[in-house]
């Protein structure tokens, strides 16, 4: 696939607009709509269970974070997602920190039985918790990858039947089959807040667009590594504050042609894929 082909799938965001429905974490929220609304998306945050379905079904995507649990927002998270799958509408999951507790783990495993998710991203260490693989982790925080990362990605898109995307240095996206490793970003987003959650809510407006997740997920990651490095040009790499205003700012000034000339990105076959 060719990046050209990739970048273009920015211009369908702008032009489609379409509507994200987040249940996402209370540290995140305004910078999640505000990112949302930088690359052009509608973003809606809905939580309450008398609503979650209807909300749901008229999205482009749903996005599911676990940032900061409650036992209503667990529900809330259950029914949107059986509204979502009943409509066709794509669920992206970002089990935030599981490992790090029983009860968190229990949830995240239980919205992957009851839901069918379409894509999950994560660190490596949330997603090795998922699959099983002893793997550090503190708080809601990535201990340090120690394994092969496109492996356990494809190994968890095999277990759960989804697109898996695993974020870090170098970001993983695969449907255990094609694997895309991309290399855009910069380390300052560590030191932001929420830049993550964010990053799943930009994917799920990029696979609102796009029928081929895969490809929408590897565009959505390129789009956004370029994004940041573009502020970092503008702020420095020690000043995440104007960091994060500067990351709204390009994410909204981005265009195809930067992400043409900046994409750092290979596609390859996974082993044992047909």
């Amino acid at each position: 696939m060719t990046i050209q082909y990739l970048a273009q799938k920015l211009v369908l965001v702008r032009e489609q607009k379409p509507l994200i429905h987040n249940i996402t974490n209370v540290v995140v929220t305004n910078f999640t709509a505000n990112g949302l609304l930088a690359l052009g998306a509608s973003p809606v945050m809905a939580y309450a269970k008398e609503e979650v379905a209807d909300m749901a079904k008229i999205a482009g995507a749903l996005v599911l974070n676990i940032g900061t649990l409650t036992e209503s927002e667990v529900q809330a998270m259950i029914i949107a997602g059986k509204s979502a799958n009943e409509y066709g509408v794509p669920i992206i999951f970002d089990p935030v920190g599981v490992g790090a507790t029983p009860y968190r783990t229990a949830v995240a495993k239980r919205i992957l039985e009851e839901l069918k998710v379409t894509i999950i991203r994560g660190n490596a260490a949330e997603i090795a918790n998922l699959t099983g693989e002893d793997w550090s982790i503190k708080g809601v925080d990535a201990g340090d990858a120690t394994g092969n990362v496109a492996q356990l990605a494809v190994k968890a898109a095999r277990q759960f039947s989804s697109i898996v995307v695993i974020t870090g240095e170098e970001d993983i996206a695969t449907d255990g089959t094609q694997i895309y490793s991309i290399r855009n970003g910069h380390p300052i987003l560590t030191k932001v807040t929420g830049s993550g959650c964010l990053l799943s809510s930009v994917i799920g407006a990029f696979a609102a667009v796009e029928l081929n997740k895969l490809e929408a997920a590897a565009a959505a990651l390129i789009y956004y590594g370029v994004a940041a490095e573009c502020a970092v040009k503008e702020t420095g790499d020690n000043r995440p504050g104007s960091f994060q205003i500067e990351l709204l700012n390009q994410l909204s000034l981005v265009t195809p042609k930067e992400i043409e000339q900046l994409a750092r990105v290979e596609q390859f076959q996974a082993e044992g894929g047909e």
